[in-house]
């Protein structure tokens, strides 16, 4: 039957017939838990809804886009989040190129040193940047010992302990994508670049960067959709002096009891990484367009 029906009306059957499984799968555990999670965030607070029909409400909305402490950990998340990405591209991007110029052993040294940390668990690499960053750490010890301070030095509970230890775990998001690329990239460009008059700073930014921008878009969009959402990492290197929509999501659910305000932190969280990934995918696209043109 399929095989009397015109190609490209087969094609699709196939396609459907193939990905009907992982769509399933997908409405089943991604888009079902998304539903009830919007639907959990309208839910009226006890005592009556202020707002909207019966049983629905916006008051965990308001109450999280109008109060400043809940202002202020949405804006902790985007800051963290910014921070990131920017400091973990201009680390990323050279090291990118060291591991894709880099031969034989030393390229898969470099590869697996950034591979290694891939297999540790979040929870360890933080609490390993308590003990390098407390006052009776690695780092403290040093510093005393060798009389550059008089006193350990706070690093700990701090936002550059956390900007620290947050671009060491996602570093590597950061690295992967861009080295996709770079790996791809043919090293006789910049040559030609050069040979018809470019140099070495027009040849990176007219050939180099625009050839390399799909993997610095797809680096971009891992890690600040990552780093928005971390948990781990915040509460273990600087704790309640720093809110975030992930620790507020969690106060909600664990101790306070408030599974409407949660939910609600929840879906701007989700909102937030999607609008992230929606600008880097069409960044990417018009990145493709005019490179193509």
């Amino acid at each position: 039957m399929i095989a009397l029906l015109p190609r490209v009306d087969r094609d699709r059957r196939v396609a459907l017939l193939l990905s009907g499984p992982a769509g399933l799968i997908l409405l089943a555990l991604f888009a079902l838990p998304l539903a009830l999670l919007f639907a959990v965030s309208l839910q009226a607070p006890p005592g009556g809804p202020p707002g909207g029909g019966p049983g629905l409400s916006l008051a965990a909305y308001e109450r999280l886009l109008t109060t400043p402490h809940h202002l202020g950990a949405v804006w902790n998340s985007l800051k963290l989040s910014l921070a990131v990405t920017i400091i973990t591209l201009l680390v990323g991007y050279p090291a990118s190129f060291a591991i894709a110029r880099a031969k034989g052993g030393w390229r898969s040294l470099m590869l697996g040193c950034l591979f290694l940390p891939l297999a540790a668990s979040v929870i360890v690499k933080a609490f390993a940047w308590t003990i390098l960053l407390r006052s009776s750490g690695v780092i403290n010890t040093v510093l005393l010992g060798l009389g550059i301070v008089d006193a350990p030095v706070r690093m700990i509970f701090t936002e550059t302990a956390l900007i620290v230890g947050a671009v060491n775990v996602f570093l590597p998001f950061m690295i992967l994508p861009v080295f996709a690329v770079v790996a791809q990239l043919d090293p006789r460009l910049s040559e030609a670049a050069a040979t018809l008059g470019a140099n070495p700073v027009a040849g990176f930014l007219k050939v180099t960067l625009p050839v390399t921008m799909p993997g610095i878009v797809a680096g971009v969009a891992l890690v600040s959709s990552l780093s928005v959402s971390a948990y781990v990492v915040p509460t273990l290197l600087i704790g309640e002096r720093y809110p975030t929509l992930a620790s507020t999501i969690a106060k909600a659910y664990l101790l306070s009891r408030e599974p409407a305000f949660g939910a609600a932190a929840g879906v701007v969280l989700l909102v937030i990484a999607v609008a992230i990934v929606v600008l880097s995918s069409r960044v990417s696209g018009r990145v493709g367009r005019e490179g193509r043109a």
